[in-house]
């Protein structure tokens, strides 16, 4: 269903509470009977005033959910999973594919190498930057529907009777936007862009489409909804020849897919734990550093500028390292002097919880403990990539598989 508003800004947080009520009847079930699940706030309704009000509203109905309001690079990454580009870049002949999420208010691209996903982007262009009403008369226009108008050639304003060259106009100029990523075609203007573009240039030939858009062009539906998505998936549809089109396991869910398969159980292999009564940790906020060189004051130095950046004096962070120096013991004893040095008068009687890209958990746990000695209690995984304004929580131990559940979020930030 259409996510329902009381007003351009505002969420109907009635009308939600309602669906959860009315949704859970349906199911038969009670609130009680749900173990665990995640609730993410994603696309148009993450900008609106109350959407943390909304996520607090899912999880006080739902139960022991995870709750987050998604940046564009999370929602990137888990619409990558959820349509099935992740698994099909596996493939050997597409190790390189670009999913493209076209929902309602944005685009999110990631780009999937060999089963991961290696960069995600967004752009400021969808399906509902301007809706109608039954009576065919427009009731919305975002800021980038205006932008985007004019752009066109094409004036229109809330209260206008649509008009269907003006509406193809626009549907034909967001087509035009959205596939310059995957031509290898820069943009004219940086307005589009929600982060920073993609560091790899296209072109990109071998696509997949998600989102409720990607339901048009991959021919799953023909109904129009009071927005530009069906003119627009046939805009994109039919620009399609040069590329290779692969059909998504999901379009319109694919971000909500993503989500239930979206974790990292991360094995005793890439787990150091002196304790493990010390699980399970929440809300850490990543602290992330990424050492030019393997120098111990240097990094250490950085440790200290990354934690006062972030105000996480108060000791509730993880340190997520990006390390390029290798696993040598002369480097890693640089890097863990480093860390060591740099977290000393922080954590106080909080964990020391260090998240690395490498696999090198074991090592750099050990070390810290047993050659330097730190005192704090101590949790290092691995092969997981973390960036400031990250959040990770840290589940229990499952005793029956020895692993443990990582769940990682992400903020998102909007001008009033």
């Amino acid at each position: 269903m259409l996510t329902p508003y009381v007003s351009e800004r505002r969420i109907d947080t009635d009308a939600l509470g309602t669906f959860i009520e009315r949704s859970y009847g349906e199911a038969g079930w009670s609130p009680d009977d749900v173990d665990t699940g995640a609730v993410i706030t994603t696309g148009e309704a993450a900008r609106k005033e109350n959407a943390s009000a909304i996520v607090q509203l899912f999880s006080g109905e739902a139960g022991k959910f995870v709750c987050a309001t998604a940046g564009h690079h999370l929602e990137s990454l888990l619409a990558a999973h959820g349509s099935g580009a992740v698994a099909l870049s596996r493939d050997a002949a597409t190790p390189l594919v670009l999913n493209v999420d076209i929902g309602g208010g944005t685009t999110k691209l990631a780009l999937c190498r060999s089963g991961r996903v290696e960069e995600t982007a967004a752009i400021d262009v969808g399906a509902r930057l301007l809706s109608w009403d039954g009576a065919g008369k427009i009731r919305a226009v975002t800021r980038a529907g205006a932008r985007v108008a004019k752009e066109a050639g094409v004036r229109i304003a809330v209260g206008d009777i649509r008009d269907e060259g003006a509406l193809d106009a626009i549907a034909r100029r967001i087509a035009d936007l959205a596939l310059r990523v995957p031509l290898g075609m820069r943009f004219d203007d940086p307005a589009p862009w929600l982060t920073e573009p993609l560091v790899a240039r296209g072109p990109f030939h071998v696509l997949v489409f998600s989102g409720g858009v990607g339901e048009y062009i991959n021919g799953w539906e023909t109904n129009e909804f009071g927005d530009l998505g069906l003119r627009l998936g046939r805009a994109i549809a039919r620009r399609l020849e040069s590329f290779e089109v692969l059909r998504p396991v999901e379009s319109i869910r694919a971000t909500c897919i993503g989500a239930s398969q979206y974790s990292v159980q991360v094995s005793g292999d890439t787990l150091f734990l002196t304790d493990p009564g010390l699980l399970p940790l929440r809300d850490l906020a990543a602290v992330a550093v990424r050492p030019e060189t393997a120098d111990a004051r240097a990094i250490a130095d950085e440790i200290r500028r990354g934690v006062a950046r972030l105000d996480r004096e108060d000791g509730r962070f993880a340190l997520a390292v990006r390390w390029r120096h290798g696993p040598a013991y002369g480097a890693l004893r640089e890097l863990c002097a480093g860390i060591a040095d740099g977290t000393r008068d922080l954590l106080a009687a909080s964990p020391l919880v260090v998240v690395l890209d490498a696999d090198l958990a074991g090592i750099v746990g050990q070390m810290l403990k047993d050659e330097l000695d730190v005192p704090s209690p101590l949790v290092c995984v691995d092969q997981i990539a973390l960036s400031d304004l990250d959040f990770i929580d840290l589940g229990a131990m499952i005793p029956e598989k020895l692993v443990v559940p990582v769940v990682i979020k992400s903020l998102v930030f909007s001008e009033r």
